[in-house]
C-alpha cells in the first residue's frame, strides 16, 4: 500500500464555499448534491445554488454549456451560498473560464487537466492553455489527470469508455471529500438506491469515488486538509432539503391536516415541473397529480377538484401564470379555495427559463381583469417553502379564496438543513363542509371571515350552481344590478382584507426604529440578513424586515416603515415591491433593482447601505 512521506497540516475553518464546475453532461449538480448530503449528515448548516445551462443541449465544452453547483457549509449559522467561492472545481475549459472571475484572490482550483486539448481550450476561447502561460499564478492550482486516473480505477469493468467518462465526477467528489474530511458513506447508500437494478453502476461509481480520496490520501499535491466543525443548529431532526421538495411535503402535508384529498394538476415548466414529479411519488397518501394538456386545462381541473370538495391546486412559472390568469379570476369570483404556486424564472416570455428572478409579483397582485385581489404569501428560504405551503392551504380553506404562492428558482433549486416539525407543531386546517339545509344559501358569509360556505356536489338539499357571471349577494343567482355588484366587489376585497387579522405582525431584527431598513420578500433574505448582521456588528443603526404576507400585508407594516429615516428595498426586478410600498405608506422608499437572473451577493447589498446610510 502506497503511504504519505510529508505531513499533512489539518486548518480549522469556519465557512467554506465550494463551485463544481463543468459541462452539462458532466453531473456537476449530482456532485454537487452529494457534497451538501455529506455535510449536512456531518452537522454543517449548508446553503446551496444550482446553476443550470438556459440552452437545453448546448454544444459539449463552450461556455452556454457550463452547469455549476455552489455550497457553502459552515459551523455556524448561515443564510447564503456565499458570494464568492472559495474553491473552483473545473472539469474543463469553459467551466473555468465562465467562474474564475469568481474566484477569491488566492482561492484554489481543482481542474482535470486532460480535459485542457486544444479542442476544448479553442471551444472555451482559449488561445493558450491557462495551465501553462501564467494566468492563473495569483490561485493555488491543482491539476489532476482525473480522465486518466478514472479510467484506471475501473479498469476491468464491462462498460464503453463514455459510461467510464460519465463517473469522473466521482473522483472528483473523492478527492473534495478528502480535503475537507467529509465521510464517503452518504454517497455509498445514495448509489445502492439509485443504481438498485443497475450493479455495475453503483460498482463504478464506488470505485471512482473511493479512487478519488484515496489519490488524495497519497499524493503530494495536497499539504493542508480543512476541517469545518458542525453547527450548533437546534435540537431536533433534520434532513437536507430544496425549496420544491420542502414544497411538495407540505403541501402533501396540508391534505393530511385538512383530511380532504390533494388534487395537483400542472403542465410541465422549468423550475416548477419538479414539484408534480414529487407529488407523484405521494399516490398512497390519497393524492392525485394530473398532467394536463396546457396551462389553462390545469387551472381548470383545480378548480373542479377545490368544487368537488378536494384540495384542487395547480402549479407553474410566470408565462403559465400569464396563461392562467382568467381562470384564477373564475375562482375569485366563485369563492372556493384554490392554491397557485408559481416558482418564479427569468423573463418576459420565454426568458432564461433555469435562472431566478422576482418578477411575477405584479402579476400575482394584480394579473387578472377586473378588480380580483387574492392572498399572496411569499416564502424566504427553501425549507421554508414546507410552511408556507401549509400556510397557503390554512389561508385558501379557512377564508375560501384562491391563495398565490410565490417560490422562484433560487428557492426551488436551493437547499439547506431543514427541521422536521413535530405534530403538535402544525395547525389544524379541517374545514368543515356544508351539510344542513336548513337556512342555506351559496353566498351567505361567515360574520368573521366573509368566507361563503363549501358544500361538496350532490349534498342532498344544498343543490347550487356557481359560476363567472356575477352572483346576487346571499342568494347567489345571476345578477345584473349595479348595486348588488358594487357590493359583491367590496365583500370580495372586504375577505382578503381581513386576513390581516389572521397573519403574524411583521418581525424587524434590529432595532425598531434607526436610520435604515432594509425591507425585503422572496429569495433575497438571506443577502440581505447577512449584511445587516455585518453592518450591526459595525455599530450601524439598521434593521432588516422580511415580508412573506404580500397581500394583505401584516397589519403593522405602516408602523414599521415609517419608524426609520430611510427605506431600502432590493429586489430583483425593477421596483415592484417598492411601487407597491410607496403608493400603500407614502413613504419615501428606495429600490436597488438588479435584474440579472442571480441572487443578490451579501456585499452588493452592504455598500448599498452603506451608500444610503452616508446620504443622511
Amino acid at each position: 500500500m502506497t503511504t504519505r512521506e510529508h505531513e499533512i497540516e489539518v486548518q480549522e475553518l469556519d465557512r467554506v464555499t465550494i463551485r463544481f464546475a463543468g459541462d452539462s453532461g458532466d453531473g456537476m449538480q449530482v456532485t454537487g448534491s452529494q457534497f451538501s448530503q455529506a455535510a449536512a449528515v456531518f452537522g454543517n448548516d449548508i446553503s446551496t445554488l444550482p446553476d443550470y445551462p438556459a440552452e437545453i443541449r448546448a454544444p459539449a465544452g463552450s461556455l452556454p454549456g457550463v452547469s455549476g453547483f455552489q455550497i457553502s457549509f459552515s459551523s455556524s449559522e448561515i443564510h447564503t451560498p456565499g458570494d464568492r467561492p472559495d474553491v473552483l472545481v473545473a472539469m474543463n475549459p469553459a467551466a473555468l473560464k465562465s467562474n474564475l472571475g469568481d474566484l477569491v484572490p488566492g482561492g484554489a482550483i481543482i481542474v482535470n487537466a486532460d480535459a485542457f486539448t486544444p479542442t476544448n481550450l479553442a471551444k472555451a476561447g482559449y488561445a493558450n492553455s491557462p495551465l501553462d502561460d501564467g494566468s492563473l499564478s495569483a490561485y493555488n492550482v491543482h491539476e489532476i489527470p482525473v480522465t486518466t486516473l478514472n479510467a484506471r480505477a475501473l479498469e476491468g469493468l464491462e462498460m464503453t469508455s463514455k459510461q467510464v467518462d460519465l463517473t469522473r465526477n466521482f473522483f472528483a467528489l473523492g478527492v473534495m471529500f478528502f480535503l475537507f474530511e467529509r465521510s464517503m458513506e452518504p454517497t455509498f447508500r445514495w448509489l445502492e438506491e439509485k443504481y438498485a437494478k443497475r450493479p455495475i453502476f453503483i460498482e463504478a461509481n464506488r470505485r471512482a469515488l473511493s479512487a478519488g480520496y484515496a489519490f488524495g490520501e497519497t499524493t503530494e499535491i495536497f499539504h493542508t486538509t480543512y476541517r469545518v466543525a458542525p453547527a450548533n443548529l437546534a435540537p431536533g431532526t433534520y434532513r437536507n432539503i430544496t425549496g420544491n421538495e420542502a414544497t411538495a411535503l407540505g403541501l402533501l402535508t396540508a391534505s393530511q391536516l385538512a383530511e380532504r384529498p390533494l388534487f395537483y394538476s400542472s403542465y410541465p415548466i422549468t423550475p416548477a415541473s419538479e414539484i408534480l414529479h414529487q407529488l407523484s411519488l405521494y399516490k398512497n397518501f390519497g393524492l392525485k397529480t394530473f398532467q394536463a394538456e396546457d396551462e389553462i386545462a390545469a387551472i381548470g381541473a383545480a378548480i373542479g377538484a377545490s368544487y368537488g370538495g378536494g384540495l384542487g391546486m395547480t402549479g407553474t412559472s410566470g408565462p403559465g401564470m400569464a396563461l392562467k390568469t382568467e381562470m384564477l379570476g373564475l375562482a375569485v369570483m366563485v369563492e372556493l379555495p384554490l392554491v397557485v404556486v408559481d416558482v418564479q424564472r427569468g423573463g418576459p416570455s420565454t426568458g432564461l427559463p433555469t435562472k431566478t428572478e422576482q418578477g411575477d409579483l405584479f402579476q400575482a397582485l394584480f394579473g387578472r381583469n377586473s378588480d380580483s385581489p387574492v392572498p399572496v404569501v411569499a416564502p424566504a428560504t427553501p425549507s421554508e417553502c414546507f410552511a408556507f405551503a401549509v400556510e397557503a392551504w390554512r389561508l385558501a380553506l379557512r377564508h375560501m379564496t384562491p391563495v398565490v404562492y410565490l417560490s422562484d428558482a433560487f428557492l426551488a433549486t436551493g437547499s439547506e438543513p431543514w427541521r422536521i416539525p413535530t405534530t403538535d407543531e402544525l395547525p389544524d386546517l379541517r374545514v368543515p363542509s356544508r351539510t344542513d339545509p336548513e337556512g342555506f344559501y351559496p353566498y351567505m358569509r361567515d360574520p368573521e371571515t366573509l368566507a361563503r360556505p363549501w358544500v361538496v356536489p350532490g349534498t342532498p338539499g344544498l343543490e347550487h350552481r356557481v359560476g363567472g357571471l356575477e352572483k346576487l349577494d346571499v342568494l347567489g343567482t345571476v345578477s345584473y344590478d349595479p348595486d348588488n355588484h358594487h357590493r359583491m366587489m367590496m365583500l370580495r376585497a372586504e375577505k382578503v382584507a381581513r386576513i390581516a387579522r389572521d397573519i403574524p405582525p411583521l418581525e424587524v431584527f434590529g432595532p425598531p426604529e434607526g436610520d435604515l431598513l432594509i425591507l425585503s420578500w422572496g429569495s433575497t433574505y438571506g443577502a440581505i440578513r447577512s449584511a445587516v448582521e455585518s453592518l450591526q456588528q459595525r455599530g450601524k443603526s439598521i434593521a432588516h424586515a422580511q415580508l412573506r404576507y404580500l397581500n394583505p400585508f401584516p397589519e403593522n407594516t405602516g408602523d414599521v416603515v415609517r419608524a426609520y429615516k430611510r427605506v431600502l428595498i432590493p429586489e430583483v426586478n425593477m421596483g415592484q415591491l417598492l411601487l407597491v410600498i410607496r403608493a400603500k405608506y407614502l413613504v419615501d422608499a428606495q429600490g436597488f433593482n438588479l435584474v440579472r437572473c442571480k441572487p443578490f451577493q451579501i456585499s452588493e447589498i452592504q455598500t448599498k447601505a452603506e451608500h444610503v446610510l452616508g446620504d443622511l
